[in-house]
């Protein structure tokens, strides 16, 4: 696979955010202040989803079982598996860091596409 259309643009409102299918993976589309971030709806950390997960002004999604944030433009950590407390720092050390997988993105003829290339 590659560009794959996701969904049209006036799909995902100013602010928004919506889990769309592609092949085998659930993919987490965010309108960022405009641009359109798409990233793996999974934690991986956990392999929790992330819908619900806080954006932050920073423009990072924190995971809202334990905590863990990254930025959705480039995937990278900003912060590992804090919560619980005690518990939340194991689980920390059992699982290494890993960054979130992120997808390119574009608007071509009013919809949204995203590159699922392997």
């Amino acid at each position: 696979m590659a560009w794959v259309k996701a969904l049209p643009r006036e799909n995902l409102e100013a602010g928004g955010r919506q889990v769309v299918k592609i092949g085998d993976r659930k993919i987490l589309l965010v309108d960022l202040d405009g641009k359109i971030c798409a990233v793996n709806n999974a934690c991986p950390h956990l392999k929790l989803p992330l819908k619900k997960g806080k954006i932050t002004p920073d423009g990072a999604i924190v995971c809202p079982f334990h905590r863990s944030a990254f930025d959705l433009c480039t995937g990278e950590v900003k912060t590992w598996s804090p919560f619980p407390p005690v518990v939340g720092n194991l689980l920390g050390k059992i699982s290494a860091e890993k960054t979130l997988e992120v997808f390119p993105t574009r608007i071509e003829s009013d919809s949204i596409w995203v590159d699922v290339a392997e």
